[in-house]
């Protein structure tokens, strides 16, 4: 018994639509951390600032591999993957934690 015929996805715009978002959130968490090593230099540079702005770095270097991985992904011909739980995962707190260190500089 088969089902119905399955009908070719039109994948629109919304890959696009989502390389875009992808694009945008990148360039916020760059504004975020370059933010936060103005404010760690600013101020002098105690050994907590420092710190803070060294994993700043860190968590936008991660989220930028997995925002280009991305990026790619939905640029390539035909369906792009989804994104795995890993990369979600990873996208999550780099962005959770730039906002936590950013935070923390400022305060």
């Amino acid at each position: 018994m088969s089902g119905p015929p399955v009908a070719e996805r039109d994948p629109g715009l919304q890959p696009e639509r989502t390389r875009l978002a992808w694009r945008r959130t990148t360039l916020a968490s760059t504004v975020a951390a370059v933010l936060a090593v103005r404010t760690a230099l600013h101020g002098g540079v105690p050994a907590s600032a420092a710190l803070a702005c060294a994993l700043c770095g860190l968590l936008w270097l991660g989220f930028l591999l997995v925002a280009h991985r991305r990026i790619r992904a939905l640029s390539a011909p035909g369906r792009p993957r989804t994104l795995t739980s890993p990369q979600a995962a990873a996208a999550t707190l780099c962005v959770v934690g730039l906002a936590v260190c950013g935070a923390a500089l400022v305060i």
